[in-house]
């Protein structure tokens, strides 16, 4: 029995000792971790100091290059004349063949200037879309006559889109307003 104590003492205390060293042993590679850790902490900041500066050395490079750049085209465009060419077409009345000399001096002194109305009119193409939408609606609307409704709303369409473009005429100069 003296064995047996003795062996669960002596195994007892070996273990307590094993765990002490073991407790050591992970603390110390704890603080190795901490400190490979701060290492490699220090290190990313020395990288990303360096990508800064070749960031700034690109920008500064990237200006230099474009003021280089703008310099270039302006000597490259003080060398070469600009030519601008500029039209302008004036009516002028002219006399006719049964006019004296001195109606036609003064004729040609005048100049006058006419809009021309080119295409169609704001108001015909309201009325035509307003036709064929109020036409449509209109037979949608009315199931029991198909017909008299696309009659009644193509006439309300036709109205509404004449109404319409009519404004939007005078709006743009097409037509003098009352």
């Amino acid at each position: 029995m003296k064995n047996i104590v003795l062996a669960g003492v002596i195994s007892i205390f070996a273990l307590t000792a094993c765990k002490k060293d073991d407790n050591k042993v992970a603390e110390k590679t704890l603080e190795q971790q901490k400190m490979e850790f701060q290492v490699r902490q220090l290190e990313i900041e020395k990288q990303k100091l360096a990508i800064e500066k070749e960031r700034f050395a690109y920008e500064a490079q990237k200006r230099t290059d474009s003021i280089a750049e703008v310099e270039k085209t302006k000597t490259a465009a003080a060398a070469k004349p600009q030519v601008i060419k500029e039209t302008k077409t004036i009516y002028r009345d002219t006399p006719s063949s049964s006019n004296n000399g001195s109606q036609a001096s003064n004729s040609s002194s005048q100049v006058t200037t006419t809009a021309k109305k080119k295409g169609i009119s704001e108001a015909a193409k309201g009325t035509a879309i307003g036709v064929v939408s109020g036409a449509a609606l209109g037979a949608i609307v009315n199931k029991k006559n198909r017909g008299g409704g696309a009659v009644v709303g193509g006439i309300i369409g036709g109205a509404t889109g004449y109404t319409l473009g009519r404004a939007q005429d005078r709006k743009s100069g097409r037509v003098q307003p009352k």
